[in-house]
């Protein structure tokens, strides 16, 4: 006896296209003070990271994609029908995410996140860096990254990498160390060893399931994605908070992690994220091995 597979859900135009809305909605929320900076030439210097460091534009987060195993019905008349990676659906007029035209052609990339995801996923999270990838960035160095004073002064900045073990496993944060940095660090991260010493409790691998989510193109659902955006926001907040710099004019008060109270603070905000990455990788895990 042969068993039919089960039907592809297909969603009315009238569902799909509130769901695109409200994400549409929840967009512009995100990115609407950054594209008003944007216009009249302003920075700042911790909610623009998002959009400079990945490089990605607000565009990006505005496109909603149902993801895969779903079809739009009455979507082949709509722009999306010219978008790359649809294809005709199963039923007249419904288009669906073309995941397999997308992994025919993206294959490695997929298996590279997915490979970097599972690492991740399974390693025990450290909880003992305290930020100090931020510290390290300016060690020694005159010139920083952020046109913003250093809220000990660069001697008592120096001296707090020097009162503590570094121990970042990010490559992505390692290589802005500065030279005199570098040989302080517990381990020599590359981009060859990103899927070993990736770890879940480092804020940046939290950050980077954003990067994970826009590499993976249509086949995340857009509340997917966003949720992956406001993770990153969210810990870009502790992360300069952390930071060595003063960003008390910006409305940040910082959490001084050369202090056991400040360390303590940083710890349980770091756990909290941990907890919220790991549901957001084991997602994208599932997205990437569909």
């Amino acid at each position: 006896m042969t068993i039919a597979p089960p039907e592809t859900p297909v969603l009315a135009g009238g569902v799909w296209r509130e769901r695109e809305a409200a994400h549409d909605e929840r967009a512009r929320e995100l990115t609407a003070a950054h594209r008003a900076r944007a216009a009249r030439g302003e920075k700042h210097p911790v909610e623009d990271f998002l959009f400079t460091y990945y490089s990605y534009k607000p565009a990006v987060l505005h496109r909603w994609h149902p993801g895969e195993g779903l079809e739009l019905a009455d979507a082949a008349s709509d722009a999306r029908a010219e978008w790359r990676w649809y294809r005709p659906g199963s039923v007249p007029g419904a288009l669906a995410v073309d995941g397999e035209g997308f992994r025919a052609a993206r294959g490695a990339l997929v298996a590279n996140v997915g490979r970097i995801l599972r690492a991740t996923a399974g390693r025990t999270p450290g909880f003992g860096c305290f930020g100090l990838h931020e510290w390290a960035m300016v060690y020694r160095q005159p010139e920083h990254r952020h046109p913003v004073p250093l809220r000990l002064g660069q001697d008592a900045t120096d001296a707090v990498v020097e009162a503590h073990d570094l121990r970042c496993t990010h490559f992505d944060a390692f290589r802005f160390f500065t030279p005199d940095a570098v040989p302080r660090n517990r381990d020599v991260p590359t981009r060859e060893t990103q899927s070993a010493l990736e770890q879940p409790g480092c804020l940046h691998a939290g950050m980077d399931l954003y990067k994970w989510a826009v590499k993976l193109g249509p086949l995340v659902p857009g509340e997917v994605m966003l949720d992956a955006f406001e993770l990153a926001r969210d810990i870009r907040v502790l992360d300069m908070r952390a930071s060595p710099y003063d960003l008390a004019d910006w409305g940040y008060a910082p959490v001084p992690i050369e202090t056991a109270g400040g360390k303590a603070a940083y710890v349980r905000a770091q756990r909290g994220f941990a907890e919220r990455g790991q549901l957001l990788r084991a997602r994208l895990i599932e997205i990437a091995g569909a």
